[in-house]
């Protein structure tokens, strides 16, 4: 890792005190990460990751490996530990994140569909695109209780209308939202990964002018969610969840499919419930990230009581009693249900 570091660094021309003035630590604690006398934390390896376009998988991996081998040594007693942790991470990995039957073979179907519709890309328009954005936004909204209806979001987000009747603060969900989506479609064109900074941006758009103070902030309160069963964790843990959730992300963005890793990051960060308002936007607006950069189209759930109540069932199941293949496969059907129409849009 210590040569890797250094060698990423040096290609950006990138001096220590630049890294060290990005991870707020002392240069000289760089210097002995490179130099291998100190071990960066789990938080620092990502941000290094980030910061020098280093693969952060790869990074953590080393990271991780260096950690064991720390506890256990070199010796025979290691090698015996490395073989009974072996068979315990497959057998944990064969139970977490069950894909049962039906999932499997709606992901099947997607991938079909997909592999279908780059075949037809050229049959795309901007004027496509624009109209199944407007629906996003508009049903997004309507999951959280806005009013707007589409004509109307239509209205204030392209035309600039002020609707009679509704309140500035739907006018504003519609307005950032569409905002949000147009930096996120930014991070894709950039082939940017999902980092914190980006995370806390959009929510930032989500909240602007809404809540200043907690726009792009970690709550500092407990919340309880409406109607749910589900108690989200106390503010002095949400850090280090927030840690964990980018670490998990980073150690299996390339081992499961994106439908399913999509689904999941969603499910994990609304229920870590990071931010006093806009968890649900923020978290599908991630979601959405994943499926657009793997080349899947925008999975757009609907905002009627019905498919509203299916959304956050399956969620509580996930969250309360741990069943996230109901999730999982919710947004599968979900994302099939987008392919189906886009195609059937371009007439394929």
């Amino acid at each position: 890792m210590k040569s890797i570091i250094k060698a990423a660094r040096i290609k950006k021309g990138l001096k220590t005190r630049e890294i060290a003035q990005k991870l707020n630590v002392d240069s000289s604690l760089i210097s002995k990460f490179e130099s291998g006398v100190r071990r960066p934390t789990r938080e620092q390896i990502i941000k290094i990751a980030h910061l020098l376009d280093l693969d952060a998988h790869d990074l953590l991996v080393d990271w991780l490996s260096g950690q064991v081998v720390d506890q256990i040594g070199y010796g025979k007693f290691a090698l015996e530990v490395l073989s009974v942790t072996e068979e315990k991470v497959k057998y944990y990995k064969k139970n977490e994140l069950k894909t049962d039957d039906e999932l499997a073979d709606t992901l099947k179907e997607i991938d079909t569909l997909k592999e279908k519709l780059v075949q037809y890309r050229n049959l795309d328009s901007y004027k496509i695109t624009e109209a199944l954005e407007l629906e996003y936004t508009f049903e997004s909204n309507r999951i959280e209780g806005n009013t707007l209806t589409l004509r109307e979001t239509d209205l204030v987000v392209n035309e600039g209308i002020t609707i009679s009747g509704k309140s500035m603060r739907e006018h504003l969900e519609a307005i950032n939202h569409k905002e949000a989506l147009g930096y996120l479609k930014e991070l894709i064109n950039k082939d940017s990964d999902f980092s914190e900074r980006d995370l806390l941006l959009l929510h930032s758009l989500i909240l602007k002018g809404i809540d200043s103070k907690y726009a792009g902030i970690y709550r500092d309160v407990q919340v309880m969610i409406s109607g749910s069963k589900h108690m989200p964790p106390q503010p002095y843990i949400i850090k280090k969840q927030m840690e964990d959730l980018f670490f998990w992300y980073e150690a299996h963005k390339n081992d499961l499919h994106p439908v399913v890793l999509a689904a999941e990051l969603s499910e994990r960060l609304v229920t870590i419930h990071p931010f006093l308002d806009g968890n649900g936007r923020t978290s599908r607006l991630i979601m959405n990230l994943i499926l657009l950069k793997n080349g899947y189209v925008i999975a757009n759930i609907k905002g009627d009581v019905e498919n509203r109540m299916k959304y956050y069932q399956s969620l509580e199941n996930a969250q309360v009693e741990n069943r996230k293949e109901d999730f999982h496969l919710f947004i599968a059907k979900e994302e099939l249900q987008a392919l189906n129409r886009y195609c059937s849009i371009l007439g394929i």
